[in-house]
């Protein structure tokens, strides 16, 4: 990682920090720096200048921006990809798996590098999402009854960070005017779990946010987090957000026709929220395919191959597939055409 502290500091850092503590239960594992020294982690170069050979441990890599670099610095090592975000433009080395979080990070690289090892490991939702969360129970209650949801104290709660313009600008206002409680979260909470489970309603909009940057929603988490904490989510379906958020299944879209018809199914969401919240057993679902003993699993099995994939290439002195370049694909096809139009003339 870059950093742990300081500008840093931030949910996909969260995310990793778990990460490495999830594969610390599984063998020796260790966070290191390569921008920021720090008291508490070595530092990259310092530790390349004391390595006493390559190839003794396996280097993973996430920090978008940062890849291409670091994969140059490490070449020679058994490395891997963490990969969040897609859309970075950057190719990988022959031979470097990749571990994606989230099926379109997965279907990206598997367009873009078809020949490098893939793997699906998903991020894991922390444990206290599930023992703090306070999810209505299972069974259908009467529409109109009295819900744990209807007696929290926020109506609607909104992050400002990646939030589009619209939600903040006009949908919150309106919201607003109609009666209703909305808090829009800004800066560091220390308990999150507290804020999600005191409001009814969440609401989600990263779309503008990702289209701007030009990359992806790499899995997006805090719709799940608002989930396990039994709200409703209004959310936009960009990139990994259709991975988990089934349209009026586990989550409704916002955004989508008018600004009135967002107010008015909001509302109705507050004043019903039993009406509106996430099918039970596809929440149940979701929930347990991202709990930290899942994840543990799938990260074992992801680890064991590549452990045997970079003993072929660096112990047995197997060669790496490679994928054809997109150069030589789009003009094999056009020649293919050439030829084809030629034959067809000739025998006219």
């Amino acid at each position: 990682m870059p950093g742990t502290t300081g500008k840093f500091r931030c949910g996909g850092l969260l995310v990793e920090l778990q990460t490495a503590g999830l594969l610390g239960e599984l063998r020796p594992t260790e966070l290191v720096t390569y921008r920021q020294r720090e008291a508490d982690h070595p530092f990259l170069e310092d530790l390349l200048r004391r390595e006493p050979a390559p190839g003794a441990a396996l280097w993973l890599v996430s920090w978008g921006f940062d890849v291409p670099a670091l994969l140059r610095r490490l070449r020679g090592r058994p490395v891997a990809y963490h990969a969040h975000s897609s859309g970075y433009g950057f190719s990988l080395p022959p031979g470097v798996p990749v571990l994606a979080v989230s099926r379109d990070t997965l279907g990206y690289w598997g367009a873009r590098a078809p020949r490098q090892p893939l793997f699906l490991v998903p991020n894991a939702l922390q444990a206290k999402w599930l023992e703090r969360g306070a999810r209505p129970p299972a069974g259908d209650r009467p529409i109109g009854s009295e819900s744990p949801l209807a007696r929290r104290p926020l109506d609607v709660l909104v992050q400002e960070r990646k939030c589009s313009a619209y939600v903040l600008g006009e949908l919150v206002p309106a919201l607003r005017q109609a009666g209703l409680r909305v808090e829009v979260q800004r800066g560091w909470v220390d308990d999150l779990v507290e804020l999600f489970n005191s409001a009814s309603v969440f609401l989600y909009d990263s779309a503008d946010y990702w289209r701007g940057r030009g990359v992806s929603e790499g899995f997006g988490l805090p719709p799940i987090e608002a989930l396990a904490c039994g709200c409703v989510v209004f959310s936009s379906f960009n990139h990994a957000l259709a991975d988990t958020l089934d349209p009026g299944e586990l989550g409704h879209q916002i955004g989508c026709g008018s600004l009135a018809a967002d107010v008015e199914r909001i509302q109705a969401a507050v004043r019903q929220p039993e009406a509106w919240r996430a099918d039970p057993g596809a929440l149940a679902a979701l929930l347990r395919d991202c709990s930290e003993p899942v994840l543990r699993e799938r990260w074992r099995q992801a680890l064991e191959a590549i452990d045997r994939h970079w003993h072929r290439f660096l112990v047995e002195g197997d060669t790496p597939l490679r994928a054809l370049p997109v150069w030589r694909l789009r003009w094999g096809g056009r020649l293919g055409r050439l030829q084809g139009w030629l034959s067809r003339r000739a025998e006219a």
